[in-house]
């Protein structure tokens, strides 16, 4: 259960963050489905920010000591520099969207396209190969918080609750969740997020109340590419090892299926999140999950194939969507370019 619980974390947490990402940029009326580019986008930021970082001065002594409250301080930088990157990334989206009025849809596609191509390009010119990767060592398993780092033996018994949520976990999952749940209160419980929510919904009548259409759909894109880039670093830290490929396993369009599943609602979205964060566990770790718990009865030994386990995150995708679609209520104004001159 300890396993599975913290397999679950580990791609429900990138889920949940990027779906909020969506939601920001679809409150304030730009349809961004350019996620799965900004990811890619983010992911390859952070792990090069932190390959450079470990020839630093400033790092390189802390790896060869392992100082856990150095590393961690690294993990929270690669998280802001991918976050800061993102939302560079994303104004791209915004200028098409915003000042050419261009469909948003083919925008976040060509950006889609883009973006894997872009960071291939680039870690071919860096590394002479398809993988970025760190330049010693199996850095991600060092960004863990572990037993040791509290000076506790590895063998001693922290219980259910230790062994699940502070044995082997990152501090970026905390974080993120922490960040999830601050931005869902910007969102809904503030002036700024009324604001923002209006111009999705209504940006003629915000407009006459004075609030400036243009600006708010650019903050709003450009936060959801933050997020969305940060999303990207966090999953490439925390399950590919903290590498970049010019790929994130389509978790960007897994996070838009998520955003239509919750309804557009951050609470309903942290629980989508954590099913298709299971489902995606499940498909990777299928050969390591013990059913009964006692190491005799293995999900693999139930005689079905490896293939189907790894495209159950995808069949249950389809399968939500379709039985939910219909009663998700999008933001009326959602992907229509706004015209300042019309009424």
């Amino acid at each position: 259960m300890t396993f599975l619980i913290q397999q679950t974390l580990l791609y429900a947490v990138p889920l949940m963050i990027v779906a909020l990402a969506g939601v920001f940029a679809e409150r304030s009326g730009i349809i961004n489905l350019a996620l799965e580019g900004i990811m890619i986008f983010g992911a390859f930021v952070g792990v090069l920010f932190v390959r450079l970082m470990q020839g630093t001065s400033l790092f390189s002594g802390a790896y060869a000591a392992r100082n856990w409250l150095a590393l961690q301080g690294l993990e929270l930088l690669a998280m802001l520099v991918a976050a800061a990157l993102g939302a560079l990334f994303s104004l791209l989206l915004s200028f098409a969207s915003v000042n050419l009025r261009a469909d948003q849809t083919i925008g976040g596609t060509a950006l889609n396209l883009m973006a894997p191509a872009l960071v291939l390009f680039l870690i071919r010119i860096i590394a002479n190969q398809n993988t970025l990767g760190m330049s010693e060592g199996d850095a991600a398993s060092w960004f863990m918080i572990k037993k040791s780092t509290f000076g506790i033996d590895s063998s001693t018994d922290l219980g259910f609750f230790g062994e699940t949520f502070i044995h082997k976990i990152y501090l970026a999952t905390y974080v993120c969740i922490i960040l999830f749940v601050v931005l869902s209160i910007l969102l809904y419980k503030t002036r700024f997020g009324l604001r923002l929510r209006s111009c999705g919904e209504n940006p003629q009548a915000a407009d006459s109340l004075g609030i400036n259409v243009y600006k708010m759909r650019y903050a709003g894109t450009t936060i959801s590419g933050a997020l969305a880039g940060m999303g990207g670093f966090v999953y490439a830290l925390t399950t590919a090892n903290c590498a970049s490929t010019g790929d994130v396993a389509g978790f960007g369009f897994l996070a838009l299926a998520v955003m239509i599943f919750g309804n557009w609602k951050p609470l309903n979205i942290a629980g989508a999140a954590a099913l298709f964060g299971l489902f995606k566990c499940i498909a990777a770790s299928y050969a390591s999950i013990d059913i009964n718990g006692d190491g005799v009865f293995m999900l693999k030994e139930l005689g079905i194939s490896g293939h189907l386990y790894r495209m159950l995150p995808y069949i249950i995708t389809l399968v939500v969507l379709a039985f939910t679609s219909k009663k998700s209520r999008a933001p009326k104004a959602e992907g229509v370019p706004y015209d300042k001159g019309q009424r």
